[in-house]
């Protein structure tokens, strides 16, 4: 099974006439596989999140203003009268300000939909990166056990101050998170004691 997956992996590579010459095979590998991560992920939207990537795409684009202002001048144009057209919407345009509305409600929502399609996507993205954090932060500590190990058979001296020791002490994301909060209170503690303080001292100096 693992052999099938990486010969396809080689035969996708080897269909690329374009290599560059500049980049390591693994880095243009990489680069690929990134590339069809994003294709797959693409094609499993619906009709309905493609739309919505559509138009909020679009109203992101400043052709979506220059077509609104083209659009709001001949609609003010038209109900002046001035042109040989019944007014249909005179001032203060409330038809034009009901479409407006109307058209603000649906665009929120479409982007809302994209907003919630992103965060999907990078919260993947960052359990991804979490993933392969803690497994080279796990192998770099294994290396350096190794490493320590190989050092005592062959009789080489730690230097002193060296912070070999920590290092190859395998961090815990759940010791990190406690420790992250606890320095947080702690900070918090601290600015409200200081505030306390300070408003202690100013009252004595009123007095």
């Amino acid at each position: 099974m693992l052999s099938d997956s990486m010969n396809e992996e080689k035969k996708e590579y080897l269909d690329y006439e374009d290599n560059n010459p500049l980049l390591s095979k693994v880095i243009q590998r990489n680069i690929r596989t990134l590339i069809r991560l994003r294709a797959k992920a693409a094609n499993k939207r619906n009709l309905q999140d493609r739309i919505a990537d559509a138009i909020t795409s679009f109203s992101g684009h400043i052709v979506f203003v220059y077509v609104h202002l083209i659009w709001f001048g001949a609609w003010i144009i038209l109900n002046t009268g001035k042109l040989g057209v019944h007014p249909f919407d005179p001032f203060p345009y409330g038809l034009l300000t009901m479409v407006v509305s109307l058209e603000a409600i649906f665009l929120s929502t479409f982007v809302l939909i994209s907003q919630n399609q992103l965060s999907q996507e990078s919260e993947y993205r960052a359990n991804l990166n979490l993933q392969i954090a803690l497994l080279t932060e796990h192998e770099v500590t294994r290396v350096l056990q190794m490493l320590d190990a190989i050092q005592d058979k062959m009789g080489i001296e730690n230097d002193e101050d060296s912070e070999l020791a920590d290092l190859e002490m395998e961090t815990k994301p759940e010791d990190v998170l406690v420790e992250i909060e606890r320095l947080q209170q702690l900070a918090l503690k601290r600015k409200k004691l200081n505030k306390f303080n300070h408003r202690s001292e100013s009252t004595i100096a009123i007095k």
